[in-house]
């Protein structure tokens, strides 16, 4: 399954202020640095680029970009050591058109697109690469994703209608496009309590030809 239809965000200065096994972590400007695989982030609120790529003494990474703090100050996390809670707060009941993620009326736990008090607001990311880096466009598959319910990320246009990206439902693996130092949002949608695991897979091809890739799981743990 191949999207295309992306709504691009790029960097503006009030974008930047709201922004503001070993686990890795970066400041903005800062070098990488371990810390301890048990000391897991779980982010509930505020802004977070969950699937972001950024290139690493030659190879091409996966982070989470965690903005979460709203102090402006940004650290890059490897997926694995993050967790994403969807509290109530992030409870809807489904309205019609959205039969893609369950039946009209029923409950699901929401990350919308645009942001919303008290729940994480989940992007994606490719500001961090660039055409002096990499040919063209970067390739990002969702491979697997086991969990309780159904997942699913979709994307509202400016009429309502929805692009779905991926979803569970549908066999794997999962890609679409995505251009290079773009900022994305969109909404990511769990029908049940639990814990999800999506893995995803970035890959692009370098400036001299060479295909680059990176992995990543991501845990999104609902109610």
């Amino acid at each position: 399954m191949t999207a295309s239809s992306f709504i691009p965000r790029r960097r503006t200065p009030a974008a930047i202020a709201a922004v503001g096994a070993s686990a890795l972590v970066l400041s903005a400007a800062g070098p990488l640095a371990a810390t301890p695989a048990s000391a897991a982030t779980t982010i509930s609120s505020g802004h977070v680029d969950a699937v972001s790529g950024r290139i690493v003494k030659g190879r091409l990474r996966m982070f989470v970009k965690d903005g979460s703090t709203g102090s402006g100050r940004v650290q890059w996390r490897d997926p694995s050591t993050v967790v994403l809670r969807l509290n109530d707060r992030a409870k809807v009941k489904l309205p019609g058109g959205l039969s893609f993620v369950g039946p009209t009326g029923s409950s699901a736990w929401l990350i919308p697109q645009v942001q919303r008090s008290g729940v994480v607001w989940a992007g994606w990311n490719t500001e961090e690469l660039s055409t002096k880096q990499l040919r063209g466009p970067l390739r990002w598959s969702l491979r697997k994703v086991t969990g309780p319910g159904r997942a699913v990320i979709y994307q509202t246009g400016s009429f309502g209608d929805a692009s779905v990206l991926f979803s569970s439902a549908k066999r794997f693996p999962q890609s679409t496009s995505v251009p290079l130092g773009v900022h994305v949002h969109g909404n990511w949608a769990f029908t049940k309590r639990g814990t999800y695991r999506m893995s995803f897979a970035l890959q692009g091809t370098s400036r001299a030809g060479r295909s680059l890739k990176a992995n990543g799981t991501l845990r999104v743990r609902v109610g």
